[in-house]
């Protein structure tokens, strides 16, 4: 099983639409190619942060809106939550 990144502070601070923003700013630059390569790598390594803040953020929101329900006969399913 692999192990959660930690993401940094600055990172966990963001809202998933500007999370998303620099995600693909860095993509964008990556593609380019004109990035040395050291730069090219840190770039990738905060890209991998963003993107797991932002699978994160999407997971919280979706279990807003579902809810987990057991049937009586032991099976699994979800409805949209209650959220009043």
């Amino acid at each position: 099983m692999a192990k959660e990144p930690t993401v940094p502070k600055d990172i966990a601070s963001l809202s998933f639409e500007d999370a998303l923003k620099e995600l693909e700013a860095i993509v964008k630059q990556l593609e380019q190619g004109q990035v040395k390569l050291d730069d090219a790598i840190n770039s990738y390594e905060r890209g991998a942060l963003l993107k797991h803040h932002c699978e994160q953020k999407l997971a919280e929101a979706k279990m807003k809106v579902e809810k987990i329900v057991f049937s009586a006969d032991g099976t699994v399913s979800s409805q949209p939550s209650d959220l009043s």
